[in-house]
């Protein structure tokens, strides 16, 4: 018997309904005008745009596709794309970043997608089929699908992709999203070296059958299947490149709607062409996705008004002087900027009074409405908003004033903050250094950041390093930083997706903060009796929530709104607050 995923359609469907508020900006825009219908537990569809069949629907982007058949003829135009950061890694299981994982999706498809309202729809799963229990999910490929070489797209290559998640060796830094978040079976162990990745819960019943098997009920599974981390490889052609996978054209494949073909590590310009073979083709419009990396803001709006680009973001004075163009648009990213004190190996850091007298001091509303001006809101929630939604429909942070107490923009409470620390250590001043991107809008925060700091600290000093993204994160999960500006974008639509960070030794925990009270909450929620109990596992993640908060284990800044240029013959791109922020399988670029 099957059944439909009742928790899993709330969530996504009311997160994505709150994302597409956010920004604070009448100008915002999805990009598109595709829709698509619920998802039911038992899908199928003739394919992946297609229609919904019979009493259950691929839920696909039909809506921008017809758009697209009536402004441009197909295939004839190049998208000309603007990047503020390089790509990272185009290995789904070692990639961490929102660029990459962009990059990635568009020349790889995973077992589902998403469509243009953020649901999970089918991909390269036909259909799909879960147990009354949750706990074994069954997935049915497409037998029309098909790498770039030729070859099929089988269930092994997804059990080969997901051992590769999990093997120590291979050390993915997004292998929890098997484990702790995915909860898929032997996963935590295999991590661990407890086990082999042979016993991972994943197997190839045939070549176009392939089961999951979970520790505990998942009510978002379907919608981790869009993410790159569970996306498929192919072994045989892995083997042929091994440690050079994902470096070049030629040691990467496709069974996506686009086809690397101009690429190389650190490049500032790489280039994708439309996959003819694509099991999906007639819905591809574009002839390609033209990439180009270029940090500097100004820069990139003189290369947009050139024509040289097809989409940019601006931001500062910027907005202000494109702000009355229809070609403007504010866009919301997902993204959550925040200070990650070094709370492990930096003795001032350690202080609580200390935390919180930076986080009190910090004037999060100048920031977005006087430097950034690209409607990105002040946030003071480890949770940002208008992304998640609970059991009722409400948004998990909605009330940016529930901890007040311990965040707000409070000079004089920072100032009391500051002098208990500075008593406490003994000493009446402190130096500190921040490490921050080389991209424009992180700088400019940084400076801010340091502006405010000294001025409502006395005695505090502190120095900004920049670096390039890379190497700052890199600097961050090795713990060689004091204190760092880094952003997190939501991977699926549940709060999990940034409580999940602050788990002792989670990789993405840059401060080693540890509280084991926090850590029994998180396992409450995610694989004891309160897993299955929406209602309870939302209250407990406040009470999660409200530990991070009440020892400033981070100092939240703002939630991310792109301020976009986008040409007016361009349409149907799909933006996404969660795990993959634009999606350009129903964009049409019209000739002028």
């Amino acid at each position: 018997m099957k059944k439909t995923n009742r928790i899993l359609s709330l969530v996504v469907a009311a997160s994505m309904m709150l994302g597409l508020t956010g920004c604070g900006s009448s100008a915002y825009s999805t990009g598109s005008s595709a829709s698509g219908g619920a998802t039911a537990s038992t899908a199928a569809s003739s394919s992946a745009a297609g229609s919904a069949a019979s009493s259950s629907s691929s839920g696909a982007a039909s809506g921008s596709q017809a758009t697209a058949s009536t402004t441009a003829e197909a295939g004839t135009e190049d998208l000309n794309v603007m990047l503020e950061t390089p790509v990272e890694s185009l290995d789904p299981q070692q990639a961490t970043d929102g660029t990459s994982f962009e990059v990635i999706a568009d020349y790889t498809d995973g077992l589902m997608q998403m469509d243009a309202d953020g649901k999970a729809v089918n991909a390269i799963a036909e259909s799909y089929e879960e147990s009354d229990d949750s706990l074994t999910w069954t997935f049915h490929l497409r037998e029309d699908a098909k790498w770039s070489n030729g070859e099929p797209v089988t269930a092994a290559d997804f059990v080969f992709g997901w051992q590769r998640a999990v093997d120590p060796d291979v050390a993915s830094e997004y292998s929890y999203m098997l484990s702790d978040i995915g909860q898929v079976k032997n996963a935590a162990d295999i991590i661990a070296g407890k086990k082999d990745k042979s016993e991972l819960g994943v197997t190839a019943v045939d070549e176009h059958t392939l089961k999951v098997e979970l520790e505990a009920p998942v009510s978002y599974f379907l919608s981790l299947m869009y993410f790159p981390t569970f996306y498929p490889v192919n072994e045989k052609f892995y083997d042929t490149c091994k440690d050079t996978f994902g470096t070049s054209p030629e040691t990467t494949l496709s069974n996506g709607a686009f086809v690397l073909d101009k690429y190389e590590p650190a490049a500032t310009e790489f280039h994708l062409t439309k996959n003819a073979d694509y099991y999906d083709a007639d819905r591809v419009k574009l002839a390609g996705i033209d990439y180009q990396v270029i940090q500097d803001s100004q820069t990139a709006l003189m290369s947009y008004q050139n024509g040289e680009l097809d989409t940019t973001l601006v931001n500062g004075d910027q907005v202000d002087q494109v702000k009355d163009d229809p070609e403007f648009k504010a866009v919301g990213a997902g993204y959550m900027w925040y200070v990650s004190p070094n709370i492990s190996k930096v003795k001032e850091l350690q202080n609580e009074n200390i935390r919180k007298a930076l986080t009190f001091a910090i004037d999060r509303e100048a920031i977005a409405t006087d430097i950034l001006k690209d409607g990105s809101t002040p946030t003071y929630t480890a949770v940002p908003p208008q992304f998640a939604a609970g059991p009722d429909g409400s948004d998990f942070s909605a009330d940016q004033d529930k901890f007040k107490d311990v965040c707000a923009s409070d000079a004089a409470k920072a100032a009391d903050y500051w002098k208990q620390g500075l008593s406490e250590l003994g000493v009446d001043s402190i130096t500190l250094e921040m490490v921050v991107d080389a991209d424009d809008a992180p700088q400019k925060v940084a400076t801010v950041l340091q502006e405010q700091w000294q001025t409502n600290l006395p005695g505090l000093t502190v120095s900004i390093k920049v670096e390039p993204k890379k190497q700052r994160v890199q600097d961050m999960q090795d713990g060689n930083f004091e204190l760092g500006l880094t952003r997190w974008g939501p991977d699926y639509a549940d709060p999990m997706t940034y409580l999940g960070m602050w788990v002792t030794d989670n990789s993405n925990n840059y401060g080693l903060w540890t509280n084991a009270d926090y850590d029994s909450i998180i396992a409450e929620c995610t694989t004891g009796e309160t897993a299955t109990d929406p209602e309870k596992r939302w209250t407990r993640l406040y009470d999660a929530e409200q530990l991070v908060m009440n020892e400033a284990v981070i100092f939240p800044l703002y939630t991310q709104c792109n301020a976009e240029m986008i040409k007016s013959n361009v349409t149907g791109i799909e933006y996404h607050p969660v795990a993959l922020n634009r999606v350009y399988k129903d964009t049409v670029k019209a000739a002028q």
